[in-house]
């Protein structure tokens, strides 16, 4: 599946993606990081994934962190995220990488860093709570041809709440399983609503018509930002709900043979 970048930096291989700043403090930051990183790179490329090999650079962004300590901007508060993640992703010490996220969150709150924290721990809340046998909280927008768009609208059908985008090669690859179900299926009382975390209105029209889906869509241009995707805790396309007649959830991420199976079951109780 498509995994949404969680955190500013999601892991060591794009860490010298940081971009640098305009201030000369904060630059000065972002070049000594990219220095400790780059030596960084080169061992974990290497295989090396003890902690002990890698004292020389820990101590240095320590260092680092002392000496831009009381300047509360992104970047230092990045020297944090990045300890953390080097913990987690690559010495496998989780308990260590969840102490510098804490102390991030501590020291530097007003951070950009620490915002998405936040932010990727109330969406995790929000997923851990669309389990099966949960209501899926209902929506109400407009769709693509600006009509109104919900869950409640299609009380009494079986419907599947697909997040997707034309970019998303997972979606695509299973879009003719998710077709092929509908054709098959609709008439008995099945329905899909997509909602496309694409941002080119012209590019997901055009994917639309070639590819002949007839359901209704929501967009709103904003990509990973999407209104909905964001409203559930969307962090991986493709995603999917199916749910029933009452909106309650029957089942999740359903794939392929997986899909018709489920649906081949709800659809005959009906």
């Amino acid at each position: 599946m498509k995994t949404k970048l969680l955190l500013l930096l999601a892991s060591v291989g794009l860490l010298l993606a940081w971009p640098p700043t305009a201030t000369a403090e904060t630059g000065e930051v972002s070049e000594e990081m990219k220095a400790i990183l780059t030596k960084v790179q080169t061992k974990v490329r290497a295989g090396d994934r003890a902690e002990a090999n890698f004292t020389d650079e820990l101590k240095e962004l320590d260092t680092l962190l002392e000496k831009h300590k009381n300047e509360k901007t992104d970047e230092v508060a990045q020297v944090l995220l990045i300890k953390s993640q080097l913990y987690s992703q690559i010495f496998h010490d989780e308990k260590k990488g969840e102490a510098y996220l804490a102390q991030l969150l501590k020291e530097f709150p007003d951070t950009k860093p620490a915002e998405m924290l936040r932010k990727q721990e109330a969406a995790k809340k929000i997923r851990e709570s669309l389990v099966e046998g949960a209501k899926f909280p209902d929506f109400e927008v407009q769709d693509l041809d600006g009509k109104p768009l919900s869950i409640a609208a299609y009380k009494g059908k079986v419907v599947l709440v697909d997040f997707w985008a034309t970019w998303c090669g997972p979606c695509v690859a299973e879009l003719p399983n998710v077709l092929k179900a509908y054709e098959k299926h609709h008439a008995a009382g099945f329905e899909i609503v997509g909602i496309s975390l694409d941002s080119d209105r012209a590019k997901l029209d055009k994917f639309i018509k070639d590819k002949n889906m007839p359901w209704q869509q929501f967009f709103d241009g904003q990509g990973w930002n999407n209104k909905l995707s964001t409203k559930y805790g969307v962090n991986s396309i493709p995603a999917t709900y199916l749910l029933d007649g009452n909106g309650m959830i029957l089942a999740k991420n359903l794939r392929g043979e997986a899909l018709e199976q489920a649906l081949a079951k709800v659809l005959t109780k009906k």
